[in-house]
């Protein structure tokens, strides 16, 4: 599948589902309606990451402009409300953001949408 995660600031959450998706076998992007190109991947979000083995190489935030929406047969809000009339969002997942919190809260995070993903995926697969 291609798959789109979208957020804010596309530093943690998008991040981490981009890195998932690829690591399950899935052509894979992440943006944000207000990311910055000179801002970083959050710290946490790499190490959680790497501890479960997925390849975080690649891994930068972007602008939703550098995303085209029809390569992607799913388009995924990460749960920030994201509204953008150029992105016609499939499902919105309500994830919190662990933007400034501990390394945990990136963990379950992470473990979440590892689940989510699996999910989407084989939802995909059954239709």
């Amino acid at each position: 599948m291609r798959l789109l995660f979208v957020c804010v600031g596309n530093t943690c959450r998008s991040q981490m589902a981009e890195g998932i998706a690829r690591d399950l076998g899935h052509v894979a992007a992440s943006a944000g309606t207000h990311a910055s190109e000179s801002s970083r991947v959050a710290k946490y979000a790499i190490e959680v990451l790497e501890e479960i083995g997925v390849d975080t190489n690649g891994l930068r935030p972007k602008g939703i402009d550098a995303v085209y929406p029809a390569n992607y047969d799913a388009i995924i809000s990460m749960g920030c409300g994201v509204s953008c009339p150029s992105l016609p969002i499939d499902d919105d997942w309500g994830l919190e953001d662990p933007h400034g919190r501990g390394r945990e809260v990136y963990r379950k995070t992470r473990d979440t949408i590892r689940e989510l993903v699996s999910n989407l995926v084989e939802g995909f697969t059954d239709a």
